[in-house]
């Protein structure tokens, strides 16, 4: 994965938590700067992820789940551009 899409979003379609958390990361960091993943495509992440999506991972780490607020997808993007 290229250092732009070091940034995860495991999301559900039709989860409105996901779609906000995806205005805001399109909004701190940019479209092309993170990959989304939809969990219904894979059963280990339905298995992984369940209801806990949306999910934000960095690295391999699963940094932030719902819900989250937008001061912490600010310091993620900050943390992003060191």
């Amino acid at each position: 994965m290229p250092d732009s899409l070091r940034l995860i979003l495991y999301e559900r379609d039709g989860c409105h938590l996901c779609e906000e958390v995806g205005v805001l990361l399109d909004e701190m960091i940019g479209m092309d700067r993170y990959a989304r993943m939809d969990i219904d495509d894979d059963d280990d992440l339905i298995v992984r992820y369940g209801f806990r999506i949306p999910v934000i991972n960095l690295d391999g780490v699963d940094r932030l789940e719902a819900p989250i607020e937008r001061d912490e997808v600010r310091a993620l993007a900050a943390e992003l551009a060191t």
